[in-house]
């Protein structure tokens, strides 16, 4: 799996911090002390401003045509190019490079206003403290999680912690996206448990009103309070639920399914032609549910909760992605989202009706 962490020609760092202890990547800045969001830009290598500049091309025998007032700040020393309308390039202003293509009514959040935004989102609450930040690519994507005071407890000593997860974009292909996602201590797995009642993520679209829009999204602590009570409660109830290795099979096919028809074969115990990929996936999943060292706790092991922690866990952990970057799309808003809301769909319907989807 690659990193795909922004390494800075000018300066020589990668482009990400954290504190403490290195990520698996083992790059960027390791810092003891939790910064401030003035500290996190510059450790994390995000200290760098973004500019829209005019799109243009040359006629077909390599001759300009066109004058563009837009265009004569960065073009004084060139004869006139064709402009491309409407579209422009968006040049990260300290080593030159293009990010990407945008709109003319995309609107540039610079990586100071994103961390801003961010603090008056948290700024009201104490305990809360920024654990990494860094930049993708050539710095296109941009990200900070903060730790939340509050932890989700499941039995005694199984201990979730909860963060707020803010990423941005300079390429013109994403959202402002910020996420309340409770972590695991143990195995570090990314519990995306989005309830049918309530969303843990709010995205933003890179529009003129896009600075207000983040000022609103103060009511995500809101949201991720609540989501903390309610998954707290949901956690320790599946603790409780016994399953057999068979159960914890069908419930791993069923969650992993590829489609709605392979989903309602299994229901009714259907598995003939399955795809060899897809039962790999499936005995993987099953092999991590039986083997990770978090699943042998007494609130995992054999249990319905161990199930879930399995599906989760197998995106976080055993699953190999093209990049981080990649791996984040998916577990936030792709596959291996639409596969844990499938499993915590499941699980839920277990413990209202018992053996339920078993008979």
């Amino acid at each position: 799996m690659t990193h795909n962490i922004n390494h800075n020609p000018i300066t020589g760092k990668d482009s990400f911090f954290s504190v403490k202890e290195k990520a698996w990547h083992g790059l960027g800045q390791i810092i003891q002390d939790y910064p401030t969001s003035s500290e996190a830009i510059v450790n994390a290598g995000l200290n760098y401003t973004v500019e829209k500049r005019p799109l243009f091309t040359l006629d077909n025998e390599n001759h300009a045509v066109f004058s563009n007032p837009d265009a004569d700040d960065y073009f004084d020393d060139c004869e006139p190019q064709i402009l491309v309308p409407d579209y422009f390039a968006n040049v990260r202003t300290d080593t030159e490079e293009v990010l990407g293509v945008v709109g003319k009514d995309y609107k540039i959040v610079q990586n100071i206003d994103a961390f801003s935004f961010f603090d008056e989102i948290v700024g009201g609450k104490s305990g809360i403290l920024y654990e990494t930040a860094g930049a993708l690519g050539k710095g296109e994507r941009i990200f900070v999680t903060a730790k939340l005071p509050e932890y989700i407890k499941v039995g005694r000593n199984d201990l979730i912690e909860n963060y707020l997860f803010l990423t941005s974009s300079h390429d013109g292909l994403g959202s402002i996206t910020i996420a309340f996602t409770p972590i695991r201590i143990v195995c570090n797995n990314t519990l995306n448990a989005a309830l049918r009642e309530s969303t843990n993520c709010i995205r933003i679209r890179h529009t003129a009103s896009a600075g207000e829009k983040l000022k609103q999204a103060q009511h995500m602590l809101d949201i991720s309070n609540l989501l903390t009570v309610e998954l707290e409660a949901i956690y320790n109830r599946w603790s409780r639920v016994r399953i057999t290795d068979g159960q914890v099979k069908k419930l791993v096919q069923m969650a992993m399914a590829p489609n709605k028809e392979v989903f309602e074969n299994l229901r009714i115990g259907k598995t003939d032609e399955l795809s060899a990929v897809y039962t790999n996936v499936v005995d993987k999943v099953c092999e991590y549910a039986h083997t990770s060292p978090s699943q042998q706790m007494d609130t995992t092991k054999g249990t319905l909760f161990g199930c879930y922690n399995a599906i989760t866990g197998y995106y976080q952990n055993v699953r190999n992605f093209k990049d981080e970057e990649s791996k984040f799309k998916s577990i936030m808003y792709g596959t291996a989202l639409q596969r844990t809301q499938t499993a915590f769909d499941l699980c839920m319907e277990v413990a209202r009706a018992g053996e339920g989807i078993f008979n």
